[in-house]
């Protein structure tokens, strides 16, 4: 039996409600489901499946929100971006191929869980980023998108930064994680990763965990004060700081 589906339904059944968790949350803010998933998966599923996997399920979790809701994009913001991460994507690329990147990954962490607990502490000023701010979010974004898989929480922090109402915020950054996706899933196509029948038929056993824990997610987010969502992208933010910490701590 193929390895990926050498599990017993209970095996099936805890991988998904962990998807559908995982999608409730990347439902609210955009991101966060390898955080949330990748720890339970990789008990059961090889490492190497794991991020072809979530990235195929986050791109048409993506493209289902942005159809419902890609009006509520701020497109100014994503034609700051876009180029940017572009850009920070490449660099990411010629890192991997150059060098051992786990350093990087450290210090993102350590960054990015101080950044978090500050905002959490509410010592943080209440100022809005300006728009040059994209430089250096965008650009570094996509260098950890393209090293770890790992840019939607940089996104997260500059945009909360800049965009006041709760749902254009989360289909902003939606939106730019579909197309960071979507570049990944063509990368893995032309390297034949989804000629992997087994991984396909996993991902649509997943599919209606994606689709029903995004639907609850977006729910979720409709009834949360402005608040109250800044806290919650922040304390994704921060288990995923923790979460790089400790994926460099353990190799």
């Amino acid at each position: 039996m193929h390895e990926i589906f050498n599990m017993t339904w209970q095996q099936l059944i805890l991988i998904f409600l962990v998807v559908t968790v995982a999608y409730v949350v990347f439902g609210m803010v955009g991101f966060g489901t390898a955080l949330i998933a990748t720890p339970v998966l990789a008990i059961f599923i090889p490492v190497s499946k794991i991020v072809p996997l979530l990235a195929l399920m986050d791109m048409i979790a993506a493209l289902n929100n942005i159809l419902r809701d890609g009006r509520k994009a701020d497109v100014d913001e994503l034609k700051r971006l876009i180029p940017l991460m572009m850009v920070g994507s490449l660099i990411g690329s010629a890192i991997l191929l150059k060098s051992r990147p786990d350093i990087l990954l450290l210090g993102l962490g350590i960054f990015v869980v101080a950044s978090s607990l500050y905002s959490l502490s509410g010592l943080s000023p209440k100022k809005k980023f300006q728009p040059r701010a994209a430089i250096p979010f965008g650009i570094i974004g996509g260098v950890f998108s393209a090293l770890f898989g790992s840019g939607g929480f940089i996104y997260a922090i500059y945009l909360s930064g800049r965009i006041e109402k709760n749902e254009n915020l989360r289909m902003t950054q939606t939106t730019l994680i579909g197309i960071s996706t979507l570049t990944r899933v063509i990368l893995f196509g032309l390297a034949g990763i989804y000629g992997d029948v087994h991984l396909l038929m996993l991902t649509l056993i997943l599919a209606p965990a994606m689709l029903c824990g995004v639907l609850i997610g977006r729910h979720i987010t409709i009834r949360l004060t402005r608040e109250q969502f800044i806290r919650l992208i922040n304390v994704v933010t921060l288990f995923s700081g923790l979460f790089l910490i400790s994926h460099y701590i353990n190799g």
